[in-house]
């Protein structure tokens, strides 16, 4: 069994990085799954779709809390002043972490110019739906105005335009 510090501080890191790189895969597909539900119009899933990206989101918090405590950690087994980059960990460190560090590296910044985009497109098609939603109510109820609260938290001082909606329609 290797019990060298360094060895095992380099080992773990990268346990980390695997695991940081699975959640952003899945992160990816979360986001694609929410492209569908939102494009194909399926309110039904408009809540757990959203849900399920933030779990996602809510992992890689930790992972990231996990990766900054270990890279510390490495920084001090390795002697250095600072935490070292992935990219300066990649070039610091001997084979086979010094490619292992590469790797991990380039997989890490595709995952991430993978997933700015659906984010973006995710984001537009949720804007887009709000403005449709708003623009049906104002065809059904007419001219409505959202505000229900005053500044300072109380009832706003207004009479409210309710109307029947025949169930026909």
């Amino acid at each position: 069994m290797n019990t060298d510090p360094v060895q095992r501080e380099l080992s773990e890191f990268s346990n980390i990085l695997w695991r940081e790189r699975q959640l952003l895969e899945l992160l990816i597909f979360k986001l694609e799954e929410e492209q569908r539900v939102l494009a194909a119009g399926r309110t039904r899933w408009l809540t757990p779709a959203p849900r399920e990206v933030e779990t996602v989101l809510g992992e890689l918090e930790r992972v990231a809390l996990d990766r900054a405590v270990q890279v510390e950690a490495l920084a001090r087994a390795l002697g250095l002043d600072e935490p070292p980059s992935l990219r300066d960990l990649a070039g610091l460190a001997r084979p086979p972490w010094d490619t292992l560090y590469g790797e991990h590296r380039r997989a890490l910044l595709e995952l991430a110019q993978e997933i700015d985009p659906v984010a973006k497109a995710n984001r537009d098609l949720l804007s887009r739906g709000q403005q449709a939603a708003r623009e049906a109510l104002e065809r059904t109820l007419g001219d409505i105005d959202v505000q229900t609260y005053s500044a300072s938290g109380g009832p706003a001082d207004r009479p409210m335009n309710l109307r029947l909606i025949d169930e026909a329609m």
